[in-house]
């Protein structure tokens, strides 16, 4: 049975943005709870403690909302996959040919690992991210991020890019690589938080993980 959550009084004051942030808070809360079904302008106006009608001066529709819990999502995986890209030690001095590639295989490396690890940690804002949501064919972060804030499809790009400068990547394969790279990831993905993967020891999913992400670098 779902614990109830009580409800706050009502307020008929904000300042100005703090009703946007709070509802969008209230949002993702829900997302991680219950992925993006679960992400309800309704239900988030009650956790605030405003009525519905308040909503709609910054969310015209429950689809605005979802829309901004979703680019809340993915800056979440993309922080994630930072982390990881973080803790590549920094080429120094004069570098090799065969540095340099070991470098962009690390950085491939660490965007997958990444990525699977923010499924593991939030499955709901993962799931809000990458599925359940109607959008156009292209880029899932292409309209919201930036190029001082990438997100997860332009971290995965970049780290394809380098893979092609070093010579690991044949140019003539470079085309729709990410694809490629993101389909095996997010496949992975999947099984361990909504598949039959689900529930292994930790290490053995960092295990498949690794085996995953050498399938794709052979592959691509």
């Amino acid at each position: 049975m779902t614990r109830p959550y009580p409800s706050p009084p009502p307020r008929s004051t904000f300042r100005h943005g703090d009703l946007y942030r709070a509802l969008l808070e209230a949002g993702v809360s829900l997302a991680r709870e219950g992925g993006p079904a679960a992400v309800a302008l309704r239900e988030a106006t009650r956790r605030v403690g405003v009525v519905p009608n308040a909503a709609y001066r910054h969310f015209a529709s429950q689809a605005d909302l979802l829309m901004a819990v979703r680019a809340q999502a993915l800056a979440t995986a993309a922080h994630s996959m930072e982390l990881e890209l973080e803790s590549i030690k920094p080429l120094v001095g004069r570098t090799s040919k065969a540095q340099l590639a070991a470098r962009a295989r690390a950085r491939l490396r660490a965007v997958g690992t990444g990525y699977v690890r923010f499924a593991q940690s939030e499955p709901g804002l993962f799931r809000t991210a990458f599925g359940g949501v109607d959008t156009p064919r292209e880029p899932p972060d292409a309209a919201s991020s930036s190029p001082s804030a990438p997100g997860p499809y332009q971290l995965l790009a970049a780290a394809l890019d380098d893979m092609t400068a070093a010579g690991v990547l044949p140019r003539d394969r470079r085309t729709h690589a990410e694809y490629v790279a993101w389909s095996a990831v997010h496949g992975l993905a999947m099984l361990v938080i909504d598949g039959p993967l689900h529930g292994l020891p930790a290490n053995e999913i960092k295990r498949l993980t690794q085996a995953v992400l050498d399938m794709v670098d052979r592959g691509i």
